[in-house]
């Protein structure tokens, strides 16, 4: 649960995305004490293969990278450029959950599951967590506030979705090489043309998600 002030700030709609994000749920966050704010995001919900990746990043006040934004926004090598950056100036945390605990339960779930593994593997617990979309992980003790497109609106949770996304896209390259033919070291599983043309064609491996329909449905 967040706190009132802020959730009315994330409920405030939003018309685009800012080429230069100002820090206005951080800020507002820190005006009160709340020192260690952590953004968090996943990616990875929509592909038929792999884990899903999240991330939990507590910025360096002094040391903010310019030019963070939703990594869907950004270039390949601009988020190539940002997540190193990223590691060395902040704290940064990664949770997965597995292909296997994907199909065990959902994948609304096991996202959720990935966002509480990041921030439990934070140095130090946040204070308060600013948690893109519209639900928070459960079984964390602090306030957290949903931002519906944060990714783009506060560059805390723009950089764990930095980070989460060249973690899973490096995931998937180690796993093409080990199932080739799928066109993963790309597509990072997601179901484009090719993958579910090779799906079909080979099979489905282990690191499929047998609950989604185009795997199941070839099984």
């Amino acid at each position: 649960m967040g706190l009132p002030w802020i959730e009315a700030l994330a409920a405030t709609p939003v018309m685009r995305f800012e080429p230069a994000m100002e820090m206005r749920f951080e800020e507002a966050l820190w005006a009160q004490g709340v020192n260690r704010v952590a953004g968090v995001d996943e990616v990875g919900r929509g592909p038929l293969a792999g884990p899903v990746v999240a991330a939990a990043v507590v910025l360096n006040r002094a040391s903010i990278p310019d030019g963070l934004n939703d990594s869907k926004k950004l270039t390949i090598k601009r988020r190539e450029f940002l997540a190193p950056l990223l590691w060395q100036s902040a704290e940064v945390s990664i949770g997965q959950a597995s292909v296997e605990e994907i199909d065990e339960t959902n994948i609304l779930q096991a996202s959720l599951l990935a966002m509480r593994r990041a921030v439990e593997g934070l140095p130090k617990p946040p204070d308060h967590l600013l948690v893109d979309g519209n639900r928070a992980p459960g079984g964390i003790s602090c306030d957290a506030t949903c931002i519906v497109g944060g990714d783009g609106r506060s560059p805390s949770i723009a950089a764990a979705s930095i980070v989460a996304k060249i973690w899973r896209d490096d995931v998937m390259k180690r796993a093409a090489t080990q199932y080739p033919g799928y066109g993963w070291e790309t597509n990072a599983g997601y179901p484009t043309k090719c993958h579910k043309s090779a799906l079909r064609n080979l099979g489905a491996t282990p690191f499929h998600r047998r609950s989604f329909k185009p795997v199941r449905d070839i099984l």
